[in-house]
């Protein structure tokens, strides 16, 4: 039997059917007409090769084959009706669920210690999955396919009418160097900033970045001694050597070099780079999913 493209409103019929043994009770049960149920009647009669009911002076009288699947759609009736009209009550500290959440390097760095810690602590049932992604558009196709259910990073460059976002926090570019350095002992001057060799940190492998496109708008460029993908690296790397680089200021201050490091403005002006929640529409409305993006939301505001 071919079940694709059935009416879910003719397993509500025959469940009625099976119930009242009327056509015209069936009918006023499920809120249809007497015509319409005989209808519905004859064609659950064809999808399933069977009479299903036959008339007799005590009223409709089921089929062996009706009595056999008479429980089994019920059953799987009530479970839709509850799946779409039954809310249960929602209470994080009861919660065993898992959540699948797409974190980029950085993200997991300042934000993830705090998230494991309130998670633990609020909604100990939940199990936390994190999944790595690099590429600032990733995370629209591993929402897409249903990988994660969320993610955290800097939004994607085109904006889809499917993917909601929502910024959380905001972190700013500074220029490091090893504090007992030469470079450290003077002013981050343009010159000076362009006479060392620096680090650049590129997830896609590239050895152009936001530094180098403000340089390039006023004629100049860096020279780049390492370019590498790994973010928390670099400030052991500055801390061992005479190379500077420019990052975000919150993977300095959860490094544990910060104290061998110092760190300057740019000498170029940057933008601040704005993070944000990432979600698909279709989970926009599920409660635990509400939940775990207003906890996420709220950690990341808090950030110091």
């Amino acid at each position: 039997m071919d079940f694709h493209g059935i009416d879910l409103n003719l397993l509500a019929a025959f469940d009625a059917l099976m119930i009242e043994r009327n056509v015209t009770r069936a009918a006023a049960r499920v809120g249809v007409s007497q015509p319409a149920m005989s209808a519905a009647l004859s064609r659950l009669r064809q999808l399933f090769d069977d009479r299903l009911f036959l008339r007799s002076a005590d009223g409709l009288l089921p089929t062996p084959l009706a009595r056999d699947i008479a429980n089994p759609i019920s059953q799987a009736l009530r479970q839709i009706e509850a799946a779409l009209v039954e809310k249960p009550e929602f209470v994080p500290e009861r919660m065993s669920l898992t959540f699948t959440l797409g974190m980029s390097e950085y993200a997991a760095i300042v934000l993830l210690p705090a998230l494991a810690r309130a998670l633990e602590k609020r909604a100990p049932g939940v199990t936390l999955n994190v999944h790595a992604f690099n590429g600032r558009d990733s995370a629209v196709d591993l929402l897409d396919a249903g990988t994660i259910d969320l993610a955290v990073g800097v939004p994607p460059r085109r904006p889809e009418s499917r993917i909601l976002t929502k910024s959380i926090f905001r972190d700013e570019f500074v220029t490091i160097v090893r504090r007992d350095s030469a470079a450290a002992k003077r002013e981050m001057s343009m010159d000076a900033f362009l006479a060392l060799s620096h680090v650049l940190v590129s997830p896609e492998g590239d050895r152009y970045g936001l530094v180098d496109q403000a340089l390039a708008q006023m004629g100049k460029q860096r020279t780049l001694a390492l370019t590498l993908p790994q973010m928390l690296a670099v400030p052991a790397v500055i801390a061992q050597t005479d190379m500077t680089a420019t990052v975000m200021k919150r993977v300095v201050l959860h490094s544990s070099v910060q104290r061998d490091l110092v760190l300057f403005p740019p000498p170029i002006v940057l933008p601040s780079i704005d993070f944000h929640l990432i979600w698909h529409r279709r989970s926009d409305p599920h409660p635990a999913q509400q939940w775990f993006r207003g906890l996420i939301a709220t950690l990341g505001a808090s950030l110091d």
